[in-house]
């Protein structure tokens, strides 16, 4: 059985993890209909917490993590699917659960699977990863709300962040007036570069608030989670809509029943891990057509796949901008 190269998580017998650039055999590969030989994966936010072991994310073990992959089919037994297609996988409990991303080898059920878009090189598919079709499935929550940009102002909060960046580049392509918020208010220029027409400093909104503000914006796109996303509601006019996908401050909601009682606002959640194919497609059709792949590579840096482990903890700490793509070699 053929042998291939990745990125392995392991526990010794005390618990404590460890990583390893190792050899790994075709025939430890979990079930699936399809092989995929990866050509780049991605950082996010949930790669970093399971690089790090800072979250208890990888519930198999031994685990090679990565959460996203891009590459061509090398065999399928999968109606649709062929050799020598080219594929995006985002979520399904990959890097979790099943065998991930981080490694030149994947082997998924196809149905987890969505065709590259002829918009995008594997590359740019991995410059959007999870977070930007994230951001996308944000934004098109939104729109079926019924938010325009006639609307009024929205939030992005964690603005300088994967999810933050292209939600705001997408929103501000689409007319929308863009409120970003970050800690690192440094990346102001970077921002407005995007499309922001304002930059917050995230202290306005990272700590305890009272249950109801200053009606402020007409929707808001939360990563953060916490303090931060009771403070974006406390804030949201009246009949506004709050889509939450993410909980880089904390997975608490220190919130009260106001805004929603008092304001008619509506919380979106936001899944991308299992959300279902057709909605995948959705997400990604609008990114072919919507995202300025120009932006894109402004807010993507691309580096080897065996820096992911020093990176991890840089994304915790919020000092990673924008995306970062792997090459899997």
């Amino acid at each position: 059985m053929a042998s291939f190269s990745g990125f392995l998580l392991t526990k010794d017998d005390d618990g404590a993890q460890r990583l390893d650039w190792t050899d790994i055999g075709e025939g430890d590969l979990m079930d699936g209909d399809v092989t995929v030989a990866v050509s780049h994966s991605t950082l996010n936010y949930k790669d970093a917490l399971a690089l790090t072991g800072s979250s208890p994310v990888v519930r198999r073990w031994p685990m090679i993590p990565g959460i996203d992959f891009v590459g061509t089919v090398s065999a399928s037994t999968h109606a649709g699917i062929d050799a020598g297609d080219q594929v995006v996988l985002n979520g399904w409990g990959v890097g979790e659960t099943h065998l991930g991303g981080y490694a030149q080898v994947a082997r998924v059920p196809g149905e987890w699977l969505v065709p590259l878009p002829s918009a995008f090189t594997p590359a740019r598919s991995m410059a959007i990863g999870t977070a930007g079709y994230t951001a996308m499935l944000c934004v098109l929550a939104l729109r079926r709300q019924g938010v325009t940009p006639d609307d009024g102002p929205v939030l992005v909060t964690g603005a300088a962040g994967g999810v933050g960046s292209v939600a705001t580049a997408l929103l501000a392509a689409s007319g929308h007036e863009v409120v970003a918020s970050t800690g690192r208010v440094e990346e102001g220029e970077y921002l407005r570069g995007l499309g922001a027409a304002e930059v917050l400093d995230r202290s306005e909104l990272s700590e305890p608030g009272r249950p109801l503000g200053r009606e402020r914006w007409a929707a808001v796109v939360d990563s953060v989670g916490s303090h931060t996303l009771a403070n974006a509601l406390a804030g949201t006019r009246y009949g506004g809509t709050v889509a939450a996908c993410g909980l880089a401050q904390g997975m608490d909601l220190p919130a009260s029943v106001a805004p929603f009682i008092l304001r008619g606002v509506t919380l979106v959640g936001v899944d991308s891990v299992m959300a279902p194919l057709d909605r995948r497609i959705e997400a990604w059709d609008a990114l072919a057509a919507e995202l300025d792949v120009d932006l894109l590579d402004s807010m993507t840096t691309t580096v080897p796949l065996a820096e992911a482990p020093a990176l991890a903890p840089e994304i915790l700490a919020g000092r990673v901008r924008g995306r970062t793509v792997f090459t899997v070699g």
